[in-house]
């Protein structure tokens, strides 16, 4: 009997050490100091550093006069440590809404630097793909044990049918026991207001025993966002504004005249006007030109 038991337990210390194997070591703790923004790999566990984010000055994000000023302050209240709200961002297709959560952070950094320096701390900002939401627990837990202040960005956030994510999201940003830490500020892109899809809700109000509150859990989503900024779709002076902006910032050789012919043409090739499209039109042209879109 005793023989058997000193045998199985060998079996399990060489399981124990075999699994201990395959998990690999545990992550090496973040350093925040190498950069000021990070995407967080969930597969590794950790926070890679970008070296150079894709991004526009505030400047040259025209047509949002509405949004910005609201963003700007939201994110100062948060490097203050002051109350701030938690940002969706949604509405039309190529509006700026990720450009301007990326500009909204370098703008701020660099305007409070000193401020941030002396209290010790800094602005940094991590970005969470969509399809690892359900590991933001763990990417929040890693983040509060810092001193930094972080804006945890997801970029085009959306649930679709079957996805059950959305109920991690929600604990995180309001009501859950922990709820997110002090030091951190969750801002959201989305093409939704409700971050659902309609046919899911009504699905969910068809088949649910109560459906008022079947489609009020997926409606109450977006609101554990305290700042609601919409997004729509802009006219034709403000796609010029756009397009003239860009050329002067890059100093782009061309006339006034010519610039609006051929930035008006494009738009129509391409079936409409937005921020994304008068950055397409702007490389294509500076190509053509040959000239760099340096800074």
């Amino acid at each position: 009997m005793m023989n058997d038991e000193a045998a199985l337990s060998h079996r399990l210390d060489r399981l124990a050490a075999a699994l201990e194997r395959l998990a690999g070591p545990e992550p090496a703790p973040p350093d925040f100091e190498v950069a000021d923004a990070f995407i967080w790999s969930a597969d590794a566990k950790r926070f890679e550093p970008v070296a150079k984010v894709n991004r526009v000055p505030l400047g040259l994000l025209k047509g949002l006069d509405g949004v910005v000023p609201q963003l700007i302050a939201n994110t100062e209240q948060f490097s203050r440590g002051l109350p701030a709200n938690n940002a969706l961002l949604w509405g039309a297709r190529g509006m700026g809404k990720s450009s301007l959560v990326k500009a909204a952070h370098a703008d701020v950094r660099q305007r409070l630097a000193g401020e941030l320096a002396a209290a010790g701390t800094g602005l940094k900002l991590v970005e969470i793909h969509r399809e690892d939401i359900d590991t933001l627990p763990r990417c929040l837990a890693a983040l509060g044990a810092s001193r930094h202040r972080f804006i945890v960005f997801c970029d085009d956030l959306s649930f679709d049918h079957d996805d059950t994510s959305y109920k991690s999201l929600k604990a995180v940003l309001e009501g859950g026991v922990e709820g997110r830490p002090e030091n951190v500020i969750f801002y959201a892109t989305s093409n939704r207001r409700h971050l659902m899809p309609r046919d899911m809700m009504d699905n969910e109000r068809s088949t649910a025993i109560n459906p008022s509150e079947a489609v009020e859990e997926k409606v109450s989503l977006s609101d554990r966002f305290g700042l609601w900024l919409g997004f729509h779709n802009c006219g034709q002076d403000a796609y010029l504004d756009m397009v003239r902006g860009y050329a002067k910032h890059f100093k782009l050789a061309i006339s006034d005249e010519e610039l609006t012919r051929d930035a008006l043409e494009w738009s129509i090739t391409r079936g409409g006007r937005s921020g994304r499209v008068a950055w397409q039109f702007t490389q294509n042209l500076a190509g053509k030109l040959g000239q760099r879109l340096d800074g």
